[in-house]
């Protein structure tokens, strides 16, 4: 178990302490629920943030061009059209 005394600032905010923000991998920006339990505040980590999975992924992407939703099946449906009238 982990324990530290934080001071709570002028604005009412509290630095989470390198210790526990190391074990909860809590990085800059992430968002934690705290929830009043039987007059203790407890911090969580979201289990699963799927917005900033999606947003590390789009920005490892290098393409800029314009995307076209329609143009692989579109290409699937060709493909399977051309394996059909091969078959006969």
């Amino acid at each position: 178990m982990i324990r530290e005394v934080m001071k709570v600032g002028p604005k009412g905010q509290v630095v989470i302490p390198r210790a526990i923000r190391k074990a909860l991998k809590i990085e800059p920006g992430m968002k934690v629920t705290i929830t009043l339990e039987d007059n203790k505040a407890v911090l969580e980590k979201p289990a699963f943030d799927a917005v900033a999975v999606f947003e590390r992924a789009a920005k490892s992407i290098n393409y800029n061009g314009p995307i076209d939703p329609h143009a692989a099946y579109d290409e699937e449906l060709e493909e399977r059209s051309r394996r059909a009238i091969s078959r006969r």
